[in-house]
């Protein structure tokens, strides 16, 4: 290793890079110039003695030095955080603060009851929900800008320095407007499905795959007629001219309960994934992220042992993910996921 120290900017501006996956975007982020944050990165590899970074034309991508530096440079900044939170929130008086980031399946069901639960228990404790896709909030939790997710399995990649709960499995469903033509009392076949346009999530994400193994199960082509999005408000919207929206169970509960949403009698088994608690391996939970955690845990159990749930939930121990790495920790049991 080179004699020129790692630096605090030098983290910053790695861990910026590696969230935007670029040097300008990163830069936009940071208030620098991108010949400033340039200097600054070639410095930290020149100090490491390794290349953290591949240049593509379409973005900057982790090299193998660069997922195994990522996983540290986001713990130190991690801990420093807690560090200064810590005094800041002695010096208040005990008014400490969560920060919590959440998926759009678990935001409308789970979080409302468990923030509630939550503030019975510590009344004068902020509570910070953040939502995003997975990977903004995987990025924000190895960053340390919040402390815990609460939602789906992330993919692999995204998921180096951190650890996974399974607290319960989820099925995706298919959804359309009342009065759509494959809405009841039509006959429903699922071959004519491919005629409309589809509402589906983001191409390499999980759910999207679990939409992609039920369409060649089912023998269905893929329309050329699809939106990619994982906008809540949008889709809701969007099915108003007669599209199929794939979406988790969870974020369409509440309407398809009360008839504003249709579920279509579709064989949605290859659609499960486990959904539960993302956190950092190498951190320790604060202590009010763990009450979060605790309180989180209990509204989930009890929600999918719930005779008939609503939502197709299956507990922790009846179904296993169907996804190899990363390992999954149970709730007696963590594991974590490292950069290889």
């Amino acid at each position: 290793m080179s004699e020129t120290r790692v630096r605090l900017r030098h983290l910053q501006c790695f861990l910026t890079v590696a969230q935007h996956r670029g040097v300008c975007r990163a830069a936009a982020a940071l208030s620098v110039t991108q010949p400033a944050l340039s200097k600054t990165l070639r410095e930290l590899e020149h100090a490491l003695g390794v290349q953290l970074f591949d240049r593509e034309r379409t973005g900057m991508t982790l090299t193998r030095f660069g997922e195994i530096f990522l996983q540290h440079a986001a713990a130190s900044i991690a801990s420093l955080r807690h560090g200064v939170d810590s005094v800041r929130m002695a010096r208040s008086k005990g008014c400490f603060g969560v920060a919590v980031g959440v998926l759009p399946n678990v935001a409308a069901l789970i979080m409302p009851t468990a923030v509630h639960r939550f503030k019975q228990e510590a009344p004068a404790t902020n509570v910070k929900v953040v939502s995003g896709d997975n990977s903004r909030l995987m990025d924000l939790l190895r960053m340390g800008e919040i402390e815990l997710v609460v939602g789906r399995l992330a993919q692999r990649e995204q998921m180096i320095g951190l650890t996974f709960e399974h607290l319960y499995s989820e099925r995706l469903t298919a959804v359309v407007r009342p009065g759509h033509p494959l809405a009841p009392p039509a006959q429903f076949e699922p071959a004519s499905m491919g005629m409309y346009p589809f509402v589906i999530p983001y191409r390499d994400t999980t759910i999207r795959h679990e939409v992609d193994r039920f369409l060649i199960a089912q023998g269905i082509a893929m329309p050329a007629n699809i939106v990619e999005t994982t906008v809540i408000a949008f889709s809701r919207g969007y099915i108003q001219f007669d599209a199929i929206w794939f979406a988790p169970r969870g974020a369409v509960e509440s309407e398809v309960r009360e008839g504003r949403l249709i579920e279509l009698p579709i064989d949605n088994r290859m659609m499960e994934g486990p959904v539960g608690l993302t956190t950092r391996a190498t951190v320790a939970p604060t202590p009010a992220a763990q009450l979060m955690i605790d309180v989180v845990r209990k509204v989930c159990r009890a929600a999918a042992g719930l005779d008939n749930n609503p939502l197709d939930m299956q507990p922790a121990g009846n179904t296993m993910p169907r996804h190899p790495r990363p390992r999954v920790r149970h709730a007696t049991r963590k594991t974590s996921t490292k950069a290889r």
